[in-house]
């Protein structure tokens, strides 16, 4: 018989498994495993892409993602010094799951906007469970 889901979760120590899921499942993480899809950027170029990001926010989140395995950073030795950042082949092989998800949330995101609206117009702000965003 098949394990389930949750057998292999709990075989595969939930700790870290939740810690993976947190990195690959963060917002600006997926859009920088996509942002890298098609060729290696510099951070100007992934901060002009992905434009809500902070300076700081996105050197967090590559360092993260080259702490990880995700992407590798490159130096350029030139005046000055250029950087620019890649996806690995473990990289490559999370963006063929995000890519799916990042374009399911472009496609949907006015359905979710209306759902959202719907819902807190409908219900007053001492029930709602989570703040509006």
């Amino acid at each position: 018989m098949k394990p389930s889901y949750v057998e292999l979760m709990i075989e595969g120590d939930c700790a870290e498994v939740g810690g993976i899921l947190s990195r690959v499942g963060d917002k600006w993480s997926v859009l920088v495993v996509v942002a890298l899809a098609d060729r290696p950027l510099h951070f100007n170029e992934l901060k002009r892409l992905i434009d809500a990001v902070s300076a700081k926010v996105l050197t967090s989140t590559l360092k993260a993602l080259v702490r990880d395995g995700f992407i590798i950073r490159h130096e350029i030795s030139a005046m000055p010094t250029r950087v620019s950042y890649e996806l690995t082949p473990l990289g490559r092989d999370l963006l063929t799951v995000v890519r799916d998800l990042a374009l399911w949330s472009v496609r949907n995101r006015f359905a979710i906007r209306e759902a959202r609206k719907t819902y807190d117009a409908s219900t007053p702000p001492a029930r709602r469970l989570i703040k509006a965003v």
